[in-house]
């Protein structure tokens, strides 16, 4: 069974900071492809950024420049440092995780407990 626990998140100010993290656990065997969604009051889920195959991150348009996801991969770790944060950024932030290998343990797809950001202006 594989589980993603987040951590970080809050309140702050428009311009401010927040850090979130996310770890995995579950089957030692697995890699774990790591990536940051965020769903606001009233709006579908949404994507903000994850690694590409070339190990670099990619983001969503609307964070690009003032996110930066960062992986420990000894940890199963990633992390999604928010800066200059702004009011549309207020939402529950989640973690996903897609694990893959071998065993046929290493599939589907799960997600964090959520965390809430709130930027207020």
């Amino acid at each position: 069974q594989v589980q993603l626990v987040q951590s970080g998140g809050g309140s702050v100010q428009v311009g401010g900071s927040l850090r979130l993290s996310c770890a995995a656990s579950g089957y030692t065997y697995c890699g774990y492809d790591m990536s940051w969604y965020r769903q606001a009051p009233g709006k579908e889920r949404e994507f903000v950024a994850r690694f590409d195959t070339d190990g670099r991150g990619s983001y969503a348009d609307s964070v690009k420049g003032r996110f930066t996801i960062s992986q420990d991969n000894a940890k199963n770790t990633v992390s999604l440092q928010m800066n200059r944060l702004k009011p549309e950024d207020t939402a529950i932030y989640y973690c996903k995780t897609d694990p893959y290998g071998g065993s046929a343990d290493c599939r589907g797809s799960y997600w964090g407990q959520g965390t809430q950001v709130t930027v207020s202006s």
